[in-house]
């Protein structure tokens, strides 16, 4: 794991150096571990990398440069994530007449890119993103993993192609302009981006599953923008027709391959640990693979409502792992902390829980830990959110005529107005782009309800007749939902909005990077992936038991309890809950939405966000006490992200 960046221009001059030694300084904590760098005055390049010694401690520095005796000395790369499987790729290129620099896991994009060409991003497994770099061709190629669990910017203008890690680190060049996008921001304020889209005007992230290849044209740049993979459902009726046992046989054998892999590192492996099946899975696999006891870390709420430390306690001692509980009081979640998260994910965040897993990572590595295995993209592929079950009952003709759905939502009261709508809306975008309105953007829509009225007629007069519902519908790739089952289509539309933009981001790499730490989601390996894809919707969720194939897959891996158990929304205990967090979400709100920050970013109209507050003080209502305090978190952190990330 590590952080990259660099900038290809005609301007390329004597202080381009100084520029990109300022770019690697704003990506220490994605490597700590070294810095190398790439200038290449003649063809105007400068690659940055900032190292996480994970495989190769001793002989992993990076920019790899190709070799002579092989035919790729016109090949530059520099990498931030993990090749899996590397060393049996590593002994078929040896044999095929290639020669390695270093023993890390890296080297081996460069070997099959010359070997294979485009296609060559086939052959990688892992999560990646990387910057390639042909002198023969005079193309750049940068390419980001399948799911986007690794982030990866970039600038194209006047003054050439910029890339990094993260926007931060390109915001320390001054050529990279950092004018916010109005259209971002209300994006920001409803929790949901249009995939592709960052804070600021002209600079994007690269697409999951995509790659661009850069080509020199003069003093000018041509980008081309590539899919190369995507989550496809098959169409109804055509997902794979076997008995039961065969999908759960074959979804066992995916995951302890996954997790084998995922445990291959020259420093020691933990796993974060919580009450779920997905982490208690994995958590239960890992004991039985590796020889020696497992690390979990667990966080712990002091809210008995949100916490799930006791379950993950039972599990830990089940399989003999060596538990370490992280105890997060209320007060832990706001002031510098939130401010410190803020910062590393470049973006606001509707919950908390973003800073409680920020602080998990920083008491992991202080123990001595850089590397977990975490149970994020279970719930994405096998069907295990509220809301995925919520459509399921609503519009597949097995369970529309039943009362599944209400009986589901009486017990998940407690996400009424987080990630549970209070009420059923829709929009006209996403019933003609989906057939209906997906119920896990229904809870944003009424955020978006709520911070319309708050908005400053100056502020609206830049949105115009800017819909960003519409924007995050139509982004969606109508050949990937079209004739697909109900299921299908809602686990799609998330995985190309939330899964990246929010469950890892400020739900992973970002926080867990914050501390130089490698998070490595397990169930994201993309052959685990492609198996649950194929895997019949009424496997996936079973007479209304979400991840019904995962369950009888790990049943004898998991607590009898945790295997009955329905899926319970990982995420902090709200604001307005505990009055020591009021208290402490007080002392943000006078910080950063005093009057002079109202007036300086003239996105709220002052009188409007007082009444609300004020309203919002007095209120009981839960859910929309809830809701008030997902706007309050992502106003809070609006105004503060651009003096953060520029200061």
């Amino acid at each position: 794991m590590c952080g990259i960046a660099g900038l290809w221009s005609p301007h390329y001059d004597e202080q381009t150096q100084a520029h990109t030694e300022k770019m690697a300084d704003r990506m220490y904590h994605r490597g700590p571990d070294g810095r190398g760098f790439l200038h290449d005055r003649e063809n105007g390049l400068a690659m940055i990398h900032t190292r996480l010694s994970i495989i190769g401690l001793d002989s992993g520095t990076q920019p790899i440069h190709g070799r002579e005796d092989d035919g790729t000395a016109h090949l530059k790369l520099t990498v931030n994530g993990e090749f899996y499987d590397f060393k049996r790729i590593r002994g078929l290129l040896r044999t095929d007449g290639y020669w390695f620099n270093t023993r890390s896991d890296s080297e081996i994009a460069m070997k099959l890119y010359d070997k294979h060409g485009l296609d060559f991003v086939h052959h990688l497994r892992g999560e990646f993103a990387f910057a390639l770099f042909d002198e023969k061709k005079q193309q750049l190629i940068i390419v980001r993993d399948r799911f986007g669990i690794r982030p990866l910017y970039y600038h194209k203008g006047e003054k050439g192609f910029f890339w990094g890690s993260e926007i931060k680190a390109m915001l320390a060049h001054p050529d990279v302009p950092r004018n916010v996008c109005p259209k971002a921001q209300l994006h920001q304020l409803m929790q949901v981006m249009v995939p592709g889209m960052t804070l600021f005007e002209d600079i994007h992230a690269l697409k999951p599953g995509h790659m661009l290849i850069v080509s020199r044209k003069g003093d000018d740049y041509e980008v081309e923008e590539r899919r190369y993979w995507d989550a496809e459902f098959p169409l109804e009726g055509q997902h794979d027709d076997l008995p039961d046992e065969e999908h759960i046989e074959n979804v066992r054998r995916a995951l302890v391959e996954s997790i084998t892999l995922r445990l291959e590192a020259d420093v020691p492996v933990a796993c974060y640990l919580s009450g779920g099946i997905d982490s208690c899975s994995i958590l239960g696999m890992a004991a039985a693979i590796q020889q020696s006891p497992v690390k979990a870390f667990t966080i712990s709420f002091d809210d008995d409502r949100y916490d799930e430390a006791h379950i993950a306690t039972e599990m830990a001692e089940m399989v003999g792992a060596d538990q370490d509980i992280l105890k997060i009081k209320a007060v832990d979640l706001y002031g510098e902390n939130f401010e410190k998260a803020v910062y590393y994910s470049e973006r606001t965040f509707y919950n908390t829980l973003g800073v409680a897993k920020m602080l998990m990572s920083e008491h992991v590595r202080k123990v001595g830990y850089k590397v977990v295995i975490t149970g994020e993209g279970s719930d994405e592929l096998f069907g295990g959110y509220a809301q995925f079950k919520a459509d399921y009952f609503l519009h597949d003709p097995a369970y529309s005529e039943t009362a599944a759905g209400e009986d589901m939502k009486k017990r998940n009261a407690i996400f009424s107005g987080s990630v549970l709508a209070e009420k059923q809306i829709s929009h006209p975008a996403f019933e003609e782009v989906m057939g209906f309105t997906p119920s896990w953007i229904q809870p944003w829509m009424l955020v978006l309800e709520r911070v319309k009225p708050l908005l400053s007629e100056e502020f609206k007069a830049k949105l115009g007749d800017y819909d960003p519902v519409a924007a995050i519908a139509y982004s969606l790739d109508r050949s990937m939902l079209d004739g697909r089952h109900v299921l299908d289509k809602v686990q799609y539309s998330w995985i190309k909005t939330m899964l990246e933009g929010q469950i890892l981001n400020w739900g992973g790499d970002r926080v867990d990077m914050a501390n130089s730490l490698e998070s490595r989601p397990a169930f994201l390996d993309h052959h685990v992936a492609e198996l649950a894809l194929r895997i019949p919707p009424h496997v996936r969720i079973r007479d209304g038991i979400e991840k019904w194939v995962v369950r009888e897959a790990m049943k004898h891996v998991l607590p009898e309890v945790l295997y009955k158990r329905e899926k319970f929304a990982f995420m902090a205990p709200p604001a307005h809950t505990d009055k020591e967090k009021t208290a402490e979400i007080d002392k943000l709100i006078e910080k950063w939405l005093s009057s002079k920050e109202i007036a300086e970013h003239g996105i709220f109209d002052e009188a409007k966000l007082r009444a609300s507050i004020e309203d919002y003080r007095k209120s009981d209502d839960h859910a929309q006490n809830t809701r008030k305090d997902i706007i309050l978190n992502h106003a809070i952190a609006l105004h503060a992200i651009e003096d953060l990330i520029e200061g």
